[in-house]
Parts: C-alpha cells; structure tokens; sequence
C-alpha cells in the first residue's frame, strides 16, 4: 500500500481486512514499509520493528525498546501518543497507515493512566489542560488530592470492610414491621449446596432460611473436617460466601432468604450454589488491585508561601448604584437580512427573576452588529445574591404582515429566537467579574410559551467557538478595586442584626393561619400578604415547621441583601431535613450554596441502597450545579469511592452523555476524577467499553447487511463476525455493564441474533458454566434513546421496593435498562419469557382471532407449569399482573399492546417498551387510542379467576392487591413528584414542563383524601375491566397490522 492511504473508521470495523501494509519512520530517520494484522498489539508490533530494523543502517544509535513509544495521527486529526502497548492497530484506528516512534518523555505510568482515563471517558485530559481555564485546573487538582487520598485509605481496609466495598450486598429490603402480607418467610428448610474453593470438594445442606451465613459456613467448616479427619477445626469467620459463578458475596447479619439470590433461588425451585472463600483470597484479590494504583512520587511539602501584600478590596454591601453591563456586539449571526436585531438581557436567581428584564435597541441584521449600549438594571450591585445569573438572549424581530380588517390591538412584530447564553456574575473565587467577555451563544429552539431566556441553561459558553454566534460584552468596573462577595462571617454578622425581628409573643391567628397556608396540598403561588407572614414567622417554622423549609426558601427576597444574610445565619440552626424535604431542595430553584451544603449534609444518612436508588436523579442535578467545586460532585465521588455498585453506575450515567457538550466538561472532569480514585476499576470499565464498541460496529454492519441480504444470510454473516478473535475476545470475560455482578464469562455465538425493528438491536446471549443457571441474554441497541425506559423502570423498581417493605411483594420485574452513549444502550433480557402476542398467535391460526381467545393464556400457564405448579403460576401471574396494572397507571404509562406485554414462563406478567408516560398517549387522527386507565381485560381476569367464570374470591382478592398497592403509592407520592421534577434536567421530551408532572399528582390524587383516593382508584379500576373490550380491538388492529408487515416482509 502507498504511503498516505486514509483509513477512514469503516476500514478498521471490517473484518475483511485482516492485514495491511504499515509504514514506520524510526528516530533514526530509516523508513520502513512492513505488512503487519490488524490484531496485532502495539508490543508485538515493537517487536516485529525491532527485528526489522537490526538489518538497517545505524540500528547501534537505538536505545532499548521501552525508551520509545509510537505516535499516529487519529481519526479527529490530532497526533496522539499511543502509551498502552497492549491495545490492537484495530482498536487504535489510526487516521493513516503511518506510525512514528519516538523517545519517551516523562512519567510512563502517568502518562499510560493518562491515556487510558482519555480512551475511557471519550475525551482527551488533553483538551482540559488547553483551555487553560484556572476554575478547570483547580477543580481537577482538589479533585485528584481527594481521590487518591480515597484510594489510599481503601489500600488500608480488613478483608472484610474491603468486601463492602468491592462487593456490596445485594438484600431484598425488608417488610418494615410484622404487617401480615405475601412477603411470608418460608418455613420449610431449604437444601444449599456449599464448594470450597481451595480443595473443590461440595456439600449439600438442609439449613432453615432464617440462618444467617455464618451458620451455613460452620456447618460446612465441620463437615469438611469430618469427612477428611482434620485435626484443627478453622473458624467461620475467616471464610464468605460467593454465589456460584458472579461477584456476588453472601456475609454479614442477615437471614439467608434476605438476600436476593437466595430468594431468587427459592421462588424458581433451584437449589442455591455457593462457594466458601477463605480470606487470603480476599486479601490477594484486595492487593492485585492495590498493585494497580499508581503510587505518584511524594512531593517535598512546599515551603510556606510568602505573605502577599494585603489586597484593598471593595466592600460589595457598600455599592448602592445600579448594575449595568455594556453590550458590545456580536459575531456569526445568521438571520434573514430583512429583520432587526435585539438582545434581551435579565438577572435571575435559580428561577426568580431579580429584576425586570431589559433590552437593546434594534439594529440592523448583519453577521457582526454592534451596539455599544449601556443595559441597566433595577438593582444595586449592593443587593446582588451570590449565585446571580446574567441571562442573555439574542433574537430578530420580523414586521406582521397586516391582516384585512384586523381589530385586535396586537404587537404587530413577531420575535424570532436565535441564541441564548448565560453567565454567572462572580467568578468561583467570589470575585465579581469585571472587564471584556467574549460568550460563545447555544442556538434557541422556540418553546411553547414563547421564552427567550433559558435560564436553566449552562453557565458555560458554547465550547464551538468556530460557528457558534457570539456576545461581546463589558461587566461594569464599579470601583478601581476588586469586588468580592461578603465572607461567611460577615454574613452572619449581618445576619444577627436581623434577631431583634423574632417576636417575643406569638399571635394565636397568624399561627392559624402559617399552619394553613404550610399544610396547603395544592402548590399554587402564595398571595404577598401570605409572603409576608411567611418570612414574619421564620423563626417558627425552624422550630415547629423545620420540613417546610422550600416554602421558606421561595418566598426569601434574593434581591435584598439583608433579607439574604437573614436567611442563612437562620439556615445555620436549622433542624437537619429528612431525606425526602432534601431531595426537595435539590431542584433549581435552590441555587444558594449554603442551601446547597446543608441539603447534601442532609442527603448523608441515605444507605448505599437508598442513594443508589436515586442516583440517576442526583447525575441529572449536577446540570443545575454553577461552578464545577460543589459539594454533590464531592458528595457523589466520595460515595462511589467507597462502593463500587455506586461507582459502576455512576460512571455510566456521566459516560452515556458525553456527548452532550453543555455538559461534556463538568461530567469528564468527574469522570477522571473517579478514574483516579479508581485505578482498577477504570480497567475494568475498559473492557465494558470495548465490548460495547464491538456490538456498536457490528450493529453498523448489519444495518449495511440488511439492506441488500435477507435475514438468514445477515444472521450467518453476523456470527462469521462474531467468531473472529478480536470478537470473541472483546465479549467475553467481563463484567455486565447492567449489573457488575454477573459476568459474562463467554458469549454463544450460535445463539444470538438481532430483531427485526428499523435500529436492528442486537440480542446477544452469554455462558457462565459456573454459575449452573441459564444463558444471560442482553439486547445492544444504537439508535434509540433508552433514557425514559431506564427512569420508568427505576420508578417501578422503586415501586416494588415501598411494597416490599410494606409486606406486600408483587412478583414485579424490573429488568435492566442502561443507557451507555448517544442513542445506545442495553437491557436485560428476561429469559424464558414471551409476549402475549405470540402465545395468542401461537394458539390461533388467525391474527384477526387471536386477541379474542382468551384460553391462550391460561394454556400456555398449563403447558409450562403442569400439575401443581400451576396453581403456584396463577398466584404470580395475579399478583404480577396487579402491581403492573397499578404500576401503569400511575406513572401513565401509555402505547400498551399484546407486543409489549409479556409473561414469563413462571406465571409473572411484565410490561416492556416504555416510549410514552405520563399520560402522553398516542394519538391517530386527532383521537386518543388509548380508552382505559391500565389494561385488564378478560382473558387476565379468566387466569386470575384460574379458568372459572364464578371464582369472584379469587378476583375480588387481585382488586384488594391493587387498591393496597395504590394506597401505598400514595403515601410516598412527594418522592415521586420530586424526583419526577429532578429529572426535568434531563431534557426528556415527555418530561419537560409541570404539566407532566400534574399528571402524577391527579393519578395518585394528592389533592384529595384517603378515602376519596381509594374511591378515584375504584372508578377507575371499574372503568379498566368496564372498556377492555377496547383494548381487545386495539390489540385486534395491531395483530393484523403487525401479521400484514409481516407477510410483506416474507414476501
């Protein structure tokens, strides 16, 4: 091959090619052209060089192998060096056949960590280090101390703290209090087979479920010694448990059917396998990964500095003149000639607005405008809060044209929105920023109530500086000295003065009416004089009323400094919040940051379990953080450093948006600050990122493949893929991105393949022989967004968790849903499982019939549990079936046909594909197509009735477990309005304004009584069975539709 031949990506990703002709310019300036495989790594490739070069002039110049590393030229066009030896030329993609070698500089190790952090979280550290952003370079220094220090204290743990790290366990939750429910504690003893690792000889034991491991482990310990006469007993303590074949650890306090596999194991008839671990493994597997932190040199403490000449400063409480800025001009716009250009221009306050918005002038549309005008604002620099915002919005105006005969006395000028760009107004040293600023616009998309500020948007600048349209502006210099805001002491200072407002007596009708006004359901705005007596008795609701906080907190005039510093020497003895007022507190209407560290101190108490139930929510929120030193992103590092669970999923949730520029530099900042704290985990992150670009390029080929080659030959091709070394390798022996603890050992090729849909997910089944169960299956899609799938079924996972610890466990399955990039993602695969569809086609000869059988169910139950299992199948199936059916409801969950239904081969119902919630249903011609609350039609209620027409009992207990579980619901409705609204940051298209979030305060009708809620459920439970011959001709429309693609397809 020439030299000079551009390998775009496509080449690398097909298999086709399997060598190429590589050239290498060596630091001797000797050229070679050599043939080398694509799979070869980069030490082999040194290698063959080397070898190579030996017959070339001036090879006695060249130093050792390991003194020089490779450089190429990558596919964005910038010279990259390649430090880790051990990837492929494949994998590596170079943009040119071309490698360089040159002499090692520096740090290897750091710079080999370096090069791994930037290949893991998709952005190179190299790109931080250009922007020369001193925020940036302060952040990721505190950071990085506080990561490693996290690091090294872990080195430090006993076995069995370093176990709960590594290895968190994985509990049902339990039923809080001795409520009589059917989460029943089995009674019966249970058999559990027990291998110990170091000999590999196993045990079977009859042990009651209500044991905890350390019994099982004695009981084991003693007959191993028995059975080989050993003369020492050891001891259980020095021994844990692991579950056959997954990271996955039994140890600790807890009754054996609490754990999750144990449960898991006895609802499916399987016996447990588990095998006893001594220490020293533990300790061996601890110190493998202890080897992989890189232990950087110790730096010689530094001397202490030289005290600096006191600075003078302005006093910013002193400056009582109005705030201003200048606006310059603007660059890059691009508009329709004939329009007026204006720039409108508001200070905000998390939501609040602090002063009436101004704007420029008009002038007249060109790609550079200019404007030089002072804006001014109705409020003294005095009166500034810290977190101010200066809200930006560039926008053309275009004349109306006149309409004949028009009498309303409109503007007759429409605004165009064409950018809009936010910016704090001090600096993340306090500092209130002064002199030129160049910001970088994001483009405006008009929303429905027309707004053309944004501010919940970024405070960062469009990092396309190239084509993005720009501000210039000046921030007022409004004294020769610097401007800083008051220190906390000075806050408090003043904050005391405003003491003397605490009233000696209490008035018995204000108190009334502050009781009122704070117990009120609905949220609707508070009148001024309601204001007023609000902030009058701050002092009472910090004593009587400490949940109320946010109330407090919306009604604090922002805009009057002494009113603020009020406010936060009061926050000082406030009560510490439960977890459900903080999470409140989280929203972005509470930008202040001392309400910041107090609602985080407050988020402490939450368990592992809990905080990884929120986690998602949380990520999201780091969106309304300002600057990038906050305590959640500290809050969140220090959790995930010291549970890997956490750590997992909290990577992901930051990884899978990287893609996303507003957000690329706050989440890869965190990112390599948790690779840091997290040498060994990051590669094992590594091997998840390979195999997922894997299944990314063998989507692409199958997509290609599909277009001219019928499915058969597309499948056989994909396994011809799939069989080659690079993939083979790359997807097997690595940990599930959707659950660290199951591994997936090797993948069966033979078994996967990918479904018939426009984005052709690929299903993918995995082997684990240890783990003695069936194939792990995992569908990769790429092209669809799995962002709402992912939050539906962590709210009905959230569900089934409030039930549980109230007694009641409805059989639900949360399968998982993991979003991992732009558009791509994968979900768990429930084996043995099928949808409705199928098994109603299966057992009708006609689509047109089948959604009208209504035996088909209760059939396919029979066929797959005979004899006395059935009546086992038909309780799971009842009580599945109730918690989906409250489940949808609630959460609005809309688009439901046989096709996206589904039953497992044990009798549990399930719901998939959750495109529509919150009761954005689907329409066709103008019409909702979705007539009924949740589906119930006869053919569940005939398995519910097991087959008999008159088996109201049966029935009349299924309408009990639903009206059970929506009260429950119903108790914890605030947790789900409030993490519904934490998640607005994420810019679903479903969940973007209150109205959304109405729906779920009328499905679980908060406004209103128990027992009015009890009866709103009935009607509509009524309604469900009432109009379910609605859904039956629904599902009649859908078979036939689906059963006539599916001829054309054939044919």
């Amino acid at each position: 091959m020439p030299p000079g031949i551009y390998c775009p990506v496509e080449f690398w990703s097909n298999e086709e090619n399997q060598n190429i002709q590589v050239d290498f310019l060596l630091p001797t300036g000797i050229y070679l052209s050599l043939p080398i495989s694509c799979n070869a790594s980069l030490g082999t490739i040194k290698q063959v060089l080397w070898h190579h070069a030996q017959q070339e002039p001036l090879y006695h110049m060249l130093n050792d192998p390991e003194a020089y590393v490779f450089t190429c030229i990558n596919q964005t066009a910038e010279q990259q060096e390649l430090e880790d030896e051990q990837r492929r030329l494949c994998d590596i993609q170079p943009f040119l056949p071309v490698l360089r070698l040159v002499a090692r500089e520096g740090d290897r190790v750091k710079k080999l960590i370096n090069s791994q952090i930037s290949l893991l979280i998709g952005k190179g550290l190299h790109e931080f280090d250009s922007l020369c952003d001193p925020e940036v370079n302060d952040f990721r220094a505190k950071m990085r101390q506080f990561c490693e220090e996290k690091a090294a204290k872990r080195q430090q743990l006993s076995w069995a703290a370093w176990m709960q790290y590594n290895f968190p366990l994985q509990l049902e939750p339990s039923s809080k209090g001795l409520r009589s429910g059917s989460l029943h504690v089995p009674n019966k003893n249970i058999f559990v087979n027990v291998k110990f690792e170091s000999g590999g000889e196993s045990f079977t034991f009859q042990i009651s479920p209500k044991e905890y491991p350390i019994m099982l482990m004695s009981y084991a310990i003693k007959k191993q010694a028995t059975v080989f006469r050993h003369q020492t007993v050891e001891s259980p303590e020095d021994y844990t448990l692991q579950v056959n074949g997954k990271c996955e650890y039994l140890y600790g306090d807890y009754p054996l059917f609490q754990f999750q596999y144990i449960r898991s194991c006895l609802h499916l008839g399987l016996m447990p396998h588990l095998t006893m671990v001594h220490s020293s493994s533990i300790l061996a597997m601890r110190d493998e990964q202890t080897n992989c932190i890189a232990h950087p040199p110790k730096v010689a403490p530094k001397p202490p500095p030289i005290p600096k000449k006191k600075l003078t400063t302005a006093t910013l409480w002193s400056l009582e003149q109005p705030y201003y800025i200048h606006l310059v001009q603007g660059s890059k716009v691009n508009a329709d000639e004939r329009m007026k250009l204006v720039v409108q221009a508001g200070l905000y306050h998390g939501n609040e607005m602090l002063c009436k918005m101004v704007s420029s002038s008009e002038v007249n549309m060109c790609s550079e405008p200019v404007w030089k005008q002072r804006l001014e604002f109705e409020i003294n620099v005095c009166d500034l809060p810290r977190m101010a915002r200066l809200c930006l919005a560039l926008y053309a105006v275009v004349e109306k044209a006149k309409k004949a005969r028009s009498t309303k006395k409109k503007s007759k000028k429409a605004d165009c929105p064409i950018a809009w760009v936010n910016v704090m107004l001090f600096d993340y040293k306090d500092q209130l920023k002064g002199g030129e600023s160049c910001l970088h616009m994001w483009s405006s998309f008009p929303d429905e109530k027309g707004e053309l500020l944004n501010p919940m948007g970024t405070v960062r600048s469009n990092p396309n500086t190239e084509s993005a349209a720009a501000l210039v502006i000046c921030f007022p210099s409004v004294t020769s000295y610097p401007v800083y805001y008051p220190s906390f002491e000075h806050l408090m200072e003043l904050g005391r003065s405003g003491d003397y407002a605490r009233p000696m007596a209490e008035d018995p009708e204000e108190k009334q009416q502050l009781k009122e006004i704070l117990e009120r359901r609905t949220h609707t705005e508070l009148y001024e004089h309601e204001k007023d007596l609000v902030w009058k008795m701050r002092y009472q609701i910090c004593d009587q009323y400490p949940e109320a906080l946010a109330k407090l907190l919306i009604i604090t005039k922002w805009n009057k400094h002494e009113d603020v510093a009020q406010m936060i020497h009061l926050l000082q003895c406030w009560p510490e919040l439960p977890v459900l007022s903080a999470l409140e507190l989280l929203d972005f209407s509470f930008p202040e940051r001392y309400v910041g560290s107090f609602t985080i101190n407050s988020l402490k108490k939450l368990t592992n379990g809990e905080l990884f139930q929120y986690l998602l929510q949380l990520v999201q929120v780091l969106k309304y953080e300002s600057y990038l030193n906050c305590e959640l992103t500290k809050f969140l590092l220090d959790r995930a450093l010291a549970n890997r669970k956490i750590g997992h999923f909290l990577f992901w949730h930051l990884r899978s948006e990287m893609h996303v520029p507003a957000v690329a530099l706050r989440f890869g900042l965190i990112l390599e600050a948790y690779c840091r704290g997290s040498n060994h985990h990051m590669k094992v992150l590594m091997k998840q990122g390979e195999a997922l670009n894997k299944m990314k390029a063998l989507n692409d080929i199958i997509k290609a493949s599909s277009l001219k080659n019928p499915k058969p030959q597309t499948k056989e091709f994909m396994h011809t893929c799939m069989r080659q070394e690079t993939y083979l390798e790359a997807l097997s022996n690595l940990q599930s991105p959707l659950n660290p603890s199951i591994i997936l050992a090797k993948v069966c090729v033979d078994q996967c393949t990918f479904m018939d849909s426009k984005m052709k997910p690929l299903w993918i089944v995995f082997d684990n022989d240890e783990s003695g169960g069936t194939g792990v299956g995992i569908i990769f899609k790429n092209g669809d967004d799995l962002r709402q799938d992912m939050l539906t079924l962590q709210m009905i996972q959230l569900m089934d968790i409030l039930w549980k610890q109230e007694g009641l466990d409805l059989r639900m399955t949360p399968y998982g849903c993991l979003s991992t990039g732009d558009k791509t993602g994968l979900i768990e695969v429930v084996m043995h499982s099928d949808t409705i569809a199928n098994i109603q086609l299966n057992k009708s000869n006609m689509a047109a019939t089948a959604a009208f059988n209504k035996d088909a169910l209760l059939n396919w139950l029979k066929s797959k549990n005979p004899g006395a299992a059935l009546e086992q199948a038909i309780e799971e199936f009842t009580l599945s079936c109730a918690g989906y059916c409250v489940a949808t409801y609630v959460l609005g969950i809309g688009d439901r046909h046989s096709d996206n239904i589904m039953i497992r081969e044990t009798g549990q119902l399930f719901h998939i594909d959750f495109g529509h919630f919150l009761g954005n249903f689907k329409t066709k011609f103008g019409i909702n197509r979705e007539r009924v609350p949740f589906i119930l039609t006869y053919d569940f209620v005939h398995v519910i009735q097991q087959g008999k027409t008159n088996n109201s009992e049966k029935f009349e207990r299924f309408r009990g477990y639903c009206e059970r579980a929506y009260m429950i619901l119903r108790r914890h409705g605030l947790l789900y309005l409030h993490l519904f609204s934490l998640m607005r940051a994420a810019g679903l298209p479903e969940l973007s304004c209150s109205k959304d979030i109405q729906y779920l305060k009328d499905s679980l009708a908060l406004g209103k009584t128990d027992e009015e809620a009890r009866k709103h459920f009935q009607l509509k439970f009524n309604e469900a069975l009432r109009e379910s011959w609605k859904t039956k001709v629904n599902w009649l429309a859908h078979n036939v539709s689906k059963d006539n693609r599916q001829n054309s397809l054939d044919i």
